[in-house]
């Protein structure tokens, strides 16, 4: 077991790390609009991967660094506590996503406000309904059957029971449909899903054929692997903390970030890496990879003592991330009932906007007129900056919101 002095000791790069993950989540989840955006700030169309990618994978594996510093206390505490901490916290993150999805509760029917039902009938008959599961909601799944796990089967068992699960979610998909197993319509989870969720109660962002589909990549059957990557960023942070900061405990991690890797791109052969059915091999390389970029950050930050203006703006957002997470996405949906005129339509109804579409459309599209993008890119980046004074603010009055 970790001594109280070892769980104490402050790693600055990994608040670092955490809060450049959730900076960037921030930021590629606020675009000025999502018709223009460039490449890299998009998710891959299916398999292959992109920067974005790789936000939501790293932001999992925190999580686990960020337990190895919680679990010893709670082993101390006994399981009550354990139980209780961790249960609490899986439903509270739970339901701040499902509340995020129905908030504000009311829409725009024409000129007049109407709830917004959990289950309802569109204009074209077909039954629509609020989405059940999201980022937060994943985070909490995977949290708790990491916690689970890591508290009754210690380091080894976790390990192995890790690797089990990646297995096992390869095996099932295969198993499950051996013609076509990893392709948005021959993958199993999507029947699955529906039948637990309900389909007008999923994700129907992904369009094939001028058909929105009810997919959702943050659904019950890709929810195993994410568990896997809980645990090895657990797995991680307990390493870093028994090692503590020395060049022996960076090439350690350099080492096994560059095996995960390796092994990663060797699965993507037979299993692709995708993160939208959040695959075996997605995992092993988003965990190689955090795993190299946190030996570098403990390298310059931890031993040689570089803090610059970068490190800086990132580790006020590591220190309340699910908080600013959360604001980040509970601010555009409040403010989205605000209704601006913006125009007129030819038959001379008035053409509405929210306030942050007016921010978009006549200040920062107008820097970049020929650039579409560019003006996106620079709202998003306005946006960042606002999330950051906020958590600015929070540090220097020692305001830390824990979820």
């Amino acid at each position: 077991m970790l001594s109280e002095i070892q769980t104490k000791q402050r790693f600055y790069s990994l608040d670092v790390f955490r809060g450049a993950t959730v900076a960037l989540m921030i930021m590629v989840n606020n675009p000025g609009t999502w018709s223009h955006i460039y490449a890299p700030l998009e998710h891959a169309e299916w398999h292959g991967v992109t920067p974005t990618d790789l936000v939501f994978p790293f932001f999992l594996f925190a999580v686990g660094n960020a337990f190895a510093f919680v679990m010893p206390r709670l082993q101390q505490a006994g399981a009550g506590a354990f139980w209780k901490k961790v249960i609490k916290r899986t439903l509270l993150i739970f339901l701040i996503g499902l509340f995020l999805n129905w908030i504000p509760f009311v829409k725009w029917d024409g000129n007049q406000l109407v709830f917004k039902a959990w289950s309802y009938l569109g204009d074209d008959g077909e039954l629509r309904g609020i989405r059940i599961m999201g980022v937060l909601q994943r985070i909490a799944v995977a949290y708790f059957f990491a916690a689970v796990i890591i508290y009754f089967f210690k380091l080894r068992g976790s390990f192995i029971a890790a690797c089990l699960i990646l297995l096992f979610y390869w095996f099932l998909c295969i198993a499950m449909n051996p013609a076509d197993p990893f392709s948005i319509y021959g993958w199993f989870g999507t029947d699955i899903d529906k039948s637990i969720l309900g389909a007008h109660h999923m994700y129907h962002g992904e369009v094939r054929d001028g058909k929105a589909l009810a997919f959702d990549p943050e659904g019950l059957m890709s929810s195993f692997a994410p568990v896997a990557q809980v645990i090895f960023g657990y797995l991680c942070g307990d390493y870093i903390v028994r090692k503590g900061k020395t060049p022996e405990m960076v090439n350690g991690l350099f080492v096994m970030g560059a095996v995960m890797m390796f092994a990663g791109y060797v699965w993507d052969m037979s299993f692709p890496i995708n993160k939208k059915i959040w695959t075996s091999s997605y995992v092993v390389y988003t965990t190689g990879l955090a795993t190299t970029i946190i030996a570098v950050m403990i390298y310059l930050i931890e031993l040689k003592g570089r803090k610059g203006w970068l490190a800086q703006f990132f580790d006020v957002f590591g220190k309340n991330p699910l908080f600013i997470f959360i604001l980040s996405a509970f601010i555009p949906r409040f403010t989205g009932l605000i209704r601006i005129a913006n125009g007129t339509r030819d038959d001379g109804s008035t053409i509405f906007t929210t306030p942050l579409g007016w921010f978009y459309q006549h200040i920062c599209k107008p820097v970049f007129p020929e650039h579409l993008k560019a003006g996106s890119l620079l709202y998003a980046i306005i946006w960042i900056i606002c999330m950051w004074l906020i958590v600015y603010w929070m540090d220097k009055k020692k305001i830390y919101i824990k979820v």
